[in-house]
This record gives C-alpha cells, sequence and structure tokens, in this order.
C-alpha cells in the first residue's frame, strides 16, 4: 500500500468515523449532548516510572455550557510486562446547583492490567477513586466519597496504518456508603487513535453514558484528546 493510498484511507475511515458519531450524538433528542476536549502528556522518568499530566474540559447542554474543567498528575509503576499502577491526583473546577463553578479533589490509586493476541490489546482497570468536594449542599457532602470504577478496553492494531479502533466499557460502583444501586454509572465508548508520529497522537471518540444516580439520566459525549509521549 502506498503512502497516498494509506492517507487516502485514513481520511475516509475518519470521516466516516466522525460522521457516524455526530449522527449517534444527536439523533436522540431525551438526551443530553456534550464535548470533551482533553490533553495528555506522558513522560518516562525512569525504566519503570512514568509521569502523566492530563487536562480536560467537558461541556453539556448540546455542548453550550461548561460543565466541568480540571488538572490531573500522577505517577505511574510498571510492576511487570503486563501489569502496572499508578496513583494520581485530581483538581477539577465543577458547576454545582448554585450556577457557580466550586473545586472538588479527587485521588486515584489504579491497578492495570494488559495482554496482546495477534493483533488485538486486550486491557482492565480497577481504579479507587476518592473524592473531596468544597460545595457542601448537604450533610453527607463533608465526607469524602468513594467509588470503585472497572474499566476493560479492547484495540486493534491495524498494522498497515497508524489508525487504531477501540472500544470500552466502565462502570462506577459506589464504596463504603449506603447506596440504592450497586452501579451508580455506565459508560460506553467506541472510537480511534491517530498516530500522527512517534510522539504525537490523538483519540476520537463516541461516549454513552448512564447515570442512575442521584436519578437515571443519559448523556452522549463527543471526545477529542490530544495525546504526547515523550
Amino acid at each position: 500500500m502506498t503512502r497516498t493510498m494509506m492517507m487516502t484511507m485514513i481520511k475516509r475511515t475518519s470521516t466516516v468515523l466522525i460522521a457516524a458519531i455526530i449522527t449517534i450524538s444527536l439523533s436522540a433528542q431525551d438526551k443530553d449532548f456534550g464535548i470533551w476536549y482533553g490533553a495528555n502528556l506522558k513522560k518516562g522518568l525512569t525504566d519503570k516510572i512514568d509521569l502523566d499530566v492530563s487536562a480536560m474540559v467537558r461541556t453539556f447542554e448540546k455542548a453550550s455550557k461548561v460543565d466541568q474543567g480540571f488538572l490531573e498528575a500522577g505517577l505511574g509503576y510498571k510492576i511487570n510486562k503486563h501489569l502496572d499502577a499508578a496513583l494520581s491526583y485530581r483538581l477539577t473546577s465543577s458547576l454545582e446547583d448554585d450556577s457557580k463553578y466550586h473545586f472538588q479533589h479527587k485521588a486515584f490509586l489504579d491497578l492495570k492490567g494488559d495482554v496482546k493476541f495477534s493483533n488485538f490489546s486486550f486491557s482492565g482497570r480497577f481504579r479507587f477513586q476518592a473524592r473531596v468536594k468544597t460545595y457542601l449542599e448537604y450533610v453527607s457532602d463533608k465526607y469524602p466519597d468513594y467509588t470503585g470504577r472497572l474499566k476493560l478496553k479492547a484495540v486493534y492494531r491495524t498494522p498497515s496504518f497508524p489508525l487504531n479502533p477501540y472500544v470500552y466499557c466502565e462502570s462506577f460502583c459506589p464504596m463504603f456508603a449506603n447506596s440504592e444501586r450497586l452501579i451508580g454509572k455506565n459508560r460506553l465508548s467506541f472510537g480511534v487513535a491517530y498516530k500522527i508520529s512517534k510522539l504525537h497522537s490523538i483519540d476520537i471518540g463516541y461516549i454513552h453514558q448512564r447515570d442512575y444516580l442521584p436519578k437515571i439520566s443519559n448523556m452522549n459525549i463527543i471526545s477529542l484528546e490530544y495525546n504526547l509521549n515523550l
């Protein structure tokens, strides 16, 4: 396959995928729609330790308002060929019920495993999340809340050109508190990762998010992310 043919295929595939994502996101009139804009930096500090820094802005109400923005930083440790651990902190500015933005503090502890089979890569991540709010609307907001997050992801590594489709699902489970539901939130996503060069890549994806707490609500999301791997 020539470079011209490869680039033509990439452009056509990307155009079809973006059109499909937008069509799906806008098709359900009873669901909200938002766009998430993100940037991620990964830098290897040693053979086993990586520094990860990310920033994101998330919109809602037909992508007309900013729901939240955050900055996150953490360290990842490679336990062995198939297993990694990570510890990170996120500072979030979130729109609350008083129509003002307030800070939230989140800490994450991750354990991630992955395996490869032919051109497929399969991974699973368990994330323990602790959140502290500064906007205190209810008595329970004075105390940290804890969530267990389980994410399963599959990526197809396209051998002939750098356009890799993926799909993942993630469930959020409230922990250490009386809850009427085992699952508080689910996300289902599909998209593509395009490797521009050794250092640069972009992700374009669609996410369907269903919240069960405090009441059932659905949201369609387009995710746009830039990645720099140093």
